[in-house]
């Protein structure tokens, strides 16, 4: 069984790890059926299937992926706004997730790259 998000920051590990495994479908899974993808940059892709597509194309481009410091979740009931920093200090990421309810978490919009 694949591991799911426990809590909001639980979805940047778990897409680290998975990333680093080259498993796209696992990545795509972290993200909501509707979810939408602020990536390639200015663009928008919308859905699991196309961003499992995105997720494809930039494991190809990208040899290995490390966990950044996490900014603090903000949460508001089941939505919750998490982040990072990017590792060489020149941006950040931010994600709007949302509790399902099973409990877990998953990504509602993500921009993964903010200047």
């Amino acid at each position: 069984m694949t591991a799911t998000a426990k809590t909001p920051e639980d979805l940047t590990r778990l897409f680290v790890e998975r990333a680093n495994a080259g498993d796209a479908e696992g990545l795509a899974a972290l993200y909501e059926p509707d979810a939408v993808l602020a990536y390639p940059p200015g663009e928008t892709t919308v859905g699991r299937d196309a961003i499992r597509k995105v997720c494809e194309a930039m494991i190809e481009h990208v040899p290995h992926f490390a966990l950044e410091p996490l900014t603090p979740t903000v949460l508001n009931g089941d939505l919750a706004l998490t982040g990072t920093r990017s590792a060489d200090g020149k941006g950040g990421r931010v994600q709007v997730v949302r509790r399902q309810p099973d409990g877990s978490w998953l990504r509602v919009i993500d921009r993964p790259e903010q200047p």
